[in-house]
């Protein structure tokens, strides 16, 4: 038997064409874009070289108009308006230290009426007090001469002691206490009579101040007691006025809490300004205190100025910066 083995010499043409165009598609897929990339930015460098230059010009500058002015220094005064109610520094309620009827009554003692310091405005009765004053007299006489009685007794029970010579005496026996008790009686009697003349003296009710009379409480014939009100009065030596001033304002003053005018420091000035009867008047004041504390209801801080002697020297053609 004889057997026949067939041999292939040819080539598998089939696997070799679908293999390589596989490659060259993967070839194609990186490396485009690479040169794509190098396409653009030979083409920007390409631009940027051909481009034409820039014509250049030089101007000159020119001059741009300028007003000018001359500074110079001065004062400013920054203004604060503010209103408020002028009141008198001192105002009393007047009572008598004293009880008794009232004998006169000065005829300047009247609503609106003024007075001078030291003036009398009224007296009370005094024939009370002057038999006191009498009778205080009296017990200062008789402590006296008890006092001198007991003092000739003291130098009588000294010379008897002596002349006895036993010994050191005893205070009691030479009266030392009886003395001392007959100097505190006089010294008793003396404060006596000095209250009673006191108490005298104060049946005269006079001024404490220059002022005017705000109100008359009694009349001629009436009885009063002590500590009660005859009368209400206020000193006109000085009129002030508390003025509420904001945040803003302290700032353009200068001022702050609590702040209190001084020779080195002094306040600012104040003109005051009313109508009166149809016509306008100004005083001229000075800021001399602010508050230590902000109101608690407006949250302002209250300053205080004042006017000297506003019914004098410190009127506007005569007339005063009056109360209220």
């Amino acid at each position: 038997m004889v057997f026949q083995r067939e041999k292939n010499t040819g080539h598998d043409t089939g696997h070799d064409d679908v293999r390589r165009p596989s490659l060259i598609k993967r070839l194609l897929v990186f490396t485009l874009p690479i040169f794509v990339l190098i396409a653009a930015i030979a083409g920007v460098s390409l631009m940027s070289a051909l481009k034409p230059t820039p014509e250049t010009k030089t101007e000159e500058p020119r001059a741009a108009p300028v007003v000018t002015a001359t500074a110079f220094s001065r004062n400013l005064s920054l203004s604060v308006n503010a209103q408020g109610e002028a009141l008198p520094r001192t105002e009393i309620n007047l009572a008598s230290q004293v009880s008794g009827k009232i004998t006169h009554i000065s005829p300047d003692f009247i609503e609106g009426g003024h007075f001078k310091k030291n003036d009398v405005l009224l007296r009370l009765e005094r024939a009370d007090y002057d038999l006191r004053v009498t009778q205080a007299r009296a017990n200062v006489a008789q402590a006296q001469t008890a006092l001198t009685r007991e003092l000739s007794e003291a130098a009588i029970a000294r010379r008897d002691w002596q002349d006895l010579g036993e010994g050191e005496a005893s205070p009691l026996t030479l009266r030392v206490p009886q003395g001392a008790e007959a100097r505190a009686r006089l010294a008793a009697a003396q404060a006596g009579l000095d209250e009673a003349k006191l108490n005298q003296s104060r049946t005269v009710l006079r001024a404490p101040f220059d002022g005017r009379v705000r109100q008359k409480t009694a009349s001629l014939g009436e009885f009063i007691n002590v500590g009660q009100a005859i009368g209400r009065v206020y000193a006109i030596e000085t009129m002030d006025v508390r003025l509420p001033l904001t945040d803003s304002d302290l700032a353009k003053l200068g001022l702050g809490i609590g702040f209190v005018a001084s020779p080195e420091r002094p306040g600012p000035k104040v003109i005051f300004s009313a109508v009166i009867a149809g016509e306008q008047h100004t005083w001229q004041g000075e800021l001399t205190r602010t508050s230590s504390g902000y109101d608690p209801q407006t949250r302002i801080l209250f300053a205080y100025a004042h006017v000297d002697d506003p019914y004098g020297k410190g009127t506007d053609r005569g007339v005063p910066m009056a109360s209220g």
